[in-house]
């Protein structure tokens, strides 16, 4: 994921022009330099990035944990023991994903689809993570074979764990962060086409917004103190996503299949969203 720079140093100054007699510009010229603009001063997120780096932390000891789980399911042949593991522990991943992609090939071994894969101009039998193993338990119905691709799996969740913790949490990180969140909503998850074979959209679409709603959360007191408007909108727009997935939730806490949505169920969605897109990517005026 590459980030836009957010976040810049304004140096104020300028030129001062005498006129011959111009007194009063004489008098500008001869102010000390404490007495002229001084440059603008960063704003102070020190805390703010310390609370999103631990929330990334508390994500990734989950995401490990529930990865093993899921692993040694696959490894055991327990099929349905496999599939509902599949997506509760995906969830860690996709809430804390902006530091997570910040990691080079770590991403795509563990999140790549085969499209990804096929785009970047390799063959399948490079296909490895995840999707992969979605892909196994939902279309060819087995984890034969699939030994070696959960170990891996499982080796490169243990290796994304031990970055994070070395991970520099900057403004941009999270600011850009949460809008490619939603990005990421708009278009691979609003289509169905993430999670291809198990249908398990809803439960990416869900951790995406919470990974977002976090980071906003996070900032919610410098921001009261630049826009409080901007608050306000922001709550709404995110409660207005959130109740139309609470309308696909199932009762023990998880989400239908995403086939069982409809057309209108999708557009509403989409709609929603996008007008919660716009708002978010304003979040950077707290840097101004």
């Amino acid at each position: 994921m590459k980030y836009k720079s957010l976040l810049s140093v304004l140096v104020a100054g300028g030129v001062l022009m005498a006129g011959c007699g111009d007194t009063e510009e004489a008098k500008k010229e001869d102010k000390p330099a404490t007495e002229q603009a001084e440059p603008a001063k960063e704003v102070d997120l020190s805390a703010e990035l310390a609370a999103y780096k631990q929330f990334a932390l508390e994500q990734m000891d989950q995401f490990l944990m529930e990865t093993e789980k899921f692993v040694n399911f696959v490894k055991a042949g327990d099929m349905e023991g496999a599939k509902a593991t599949y997506a509760p522990a995906r969830m860690y991943f996709e809430r804390s994903e902006p530091i997570a992609e910040s990691f080079g090939d770590l991403d795509p071994r563990i999140d790549g689809r085969l499209a990804d894969i096929q785009e970047e101009g390799k063959g399948e039998e490079e296909w490895t993570g995840y999707h992969k193993l979605e892909h196994a338990l939902w279309v060819e119905n087995t984890t034969a074979g699939y030994e070696a691709v959960a170990d891996q799996l499982l080796a490169d969740a243990k290796e994304l764990h031990a970055l994070v913790q070395t991970v520099e949490v900057t403004p941009d990180l999270m600011i850009t962060g949460a809008v490619d969140l939603l990005n990421e909503v708009s278009t691979s998850k609003i289509t169905g086409e993430e999670e291809i074979y198990s249908h398990t959209d809803l439960y990416d679409f869900k951790a995406n917004i919470e990974g977002a709603e976090k980071i906003f959360d996070i900032l919610r007191t410098k921001l009261e103190e630049k826009d409080a408007a901007l608050v306000t909108t922001l709550d709404e727009k995110f409660k207005a996503v959130d109740d139309l997935l609470a309308k696909h939730a199932t009762a023990d806490g998880g989400y239908v299949s995403y086939e069982a949505l409809t057309e209108d169920d999708t557009k509403a969605l989409a709609a929603a969203v996008n007008q919660l897109g716009e708002p978010l990517s304003q979040m950077g005026i707290i840097l101004e």
